[in-house]
C-alpha cells in the first residue's frame, strides 16, 4: 500500500481530535476516505489532487452499522479511532457506568468492526489499525479514568486475535495496534491532563514538562497513519507505541 491513491480507508470516529486529523492526513496522501462519526464532522478544503472524504453520520457502537459500511464500500483499509471520553475522578467517585463507559463504547466497536472484517472478509492485503491507549501499557493503568486503561489493553488483545484468525483462515489481511501517549490538545487528553495536574498539586504546564517523552499532536498523529499505511504489510508490526516522536514498534 505503497500510494493511497485507490486505497479507500473508513476512519472510525472522524469528527474530532486524532480521528480527524488521520481522516484530513489520508486524504491529502491521497486517499478517498470515508470518515464515519455520530455527528457532522468539519474538514478543512484539501489541496488540489488529494483524496476525497466522505462523511457517513452513523454510531460505530451500533453492530449493524460495521457490515453495512463494509459492505458499502470496497475498503482496503479500516482506521478505529472512536471512543468514549472517561469521566476523570478517583475510584470511589465512580459508579459502574461511568467506569464502564470504555468498555461498552471502545472495546464494543473493535469487537463490532473486527468481527466484520474477518467475516466479510476485507480483500487480501487489506489493513486494519486499532487506535488503543498508551495508559494500556502503564504498571499502574490509569488510575483517574475507571475502566479506561483496561478496555485499550481489550481492544490490543482482540486486536492480535483478530490476526490469528486472519493467519489461521489465510484472509491476507494484517492488524495493527496504535497506543498512542498523551495528547494534550484532543478532546480525551485535554481533561486527563488536567485531572492528573491537580492530583499532583501542579499547573497543566508543569505537568506536561515532566513527561519524559514528546507530546504527541493530532497531526503526527495523521502523518503516522499515513507512514503505517503506506508500508509494505510483511513489515508492519503488531503493535506500536506513538508519541511526539512518530511510530515506535512494541515487543
Amino acid at each position: 500500500m505503497s500510494h493511497l491513491s485507490s486505497k479507500s480507508t473508513i476512519v472510525v470516529g472522524a469528527s474530532r481530535g486524532l480521528g480527524r486529523a488521520i481522516a484530513t492526513a489520508l486524504a491529502e496522501a491521497g486517499a478517498p476516505v470515508v470518515a464515519v462519526s455520530r455527528k457532522q464532522p468539519e474538514f478543512p478544503e484539501l489541496a488540489a489532487g488529494a483524496g476525497t472524504i466522505q462523511p457517513e453520520i452513523a454510531d460505530a457502537r451500533d453492530a449493524t452499522v460495521a457490515g453495512s459500511l463494509l459492505d458499502r464500500y470496497e475498503v482496503e483499509a479500516v482506521v478505529l479511532v472512536a471512543g468514549a471520553t472517561p469521566h476523570m475522578r478517583p475510584l470511589q467517585r465512580q459508579t459502574w457506568e461511568t467506569f464502564s463507559v470504555n468498555w461498552e463504547t471502545d472495546v464494543r466497536i473493535a469487537f463490532n468492526w473486527l468481527r466484520e472484517a474477518l467475516l466479510m472478509p476485507l480483500r487480501p492485503g487489506s489493513r486494519v489499525i486499532v487506535v488503543s491507549s498508551g495508559a494500556a501499557l502503564n504498571k499502574n493503568g490509569s488510575p483517574l479514568s475507571g475502566g479506561y486503561a483496561g478496555a485499550k489493553a481489550t481492544q490490543r488483545f482482540i486486536t492480535a486475535y483478530a490476526q490469528d484468525e486472519s493467519h489461521r483462515a489465510g484472509l491476507g489481511i494484517t492488524f495493527t495496534t496504535v497506543l498512542p501517549q498523551f495528547a494534550p490538545l484532543t478532546g480525551v487528553g485535554k481533561p486527563a491532563v488536567a485531572a492528573y495536574a491537580a492530583q499532583a498539586g501542579l499547573s497543566v504546564k508543569d505537568f506536561l514538562s515532566t513527561q519524559t517523552y514528546p507530546l504527541l499532536t493530532p497531526e503526527i498523529a495523521g502523518a503516522a497513519m499515513v507512514e503505517l499505511l503506506q508500508a509494505e504489510g510483511d513489515k508492519v508490526a503488531p503493535g506500536y507505541l506513538l508519541n511526539g516522536g512518530g511510530l515506535q514498534k512494541l515487543p
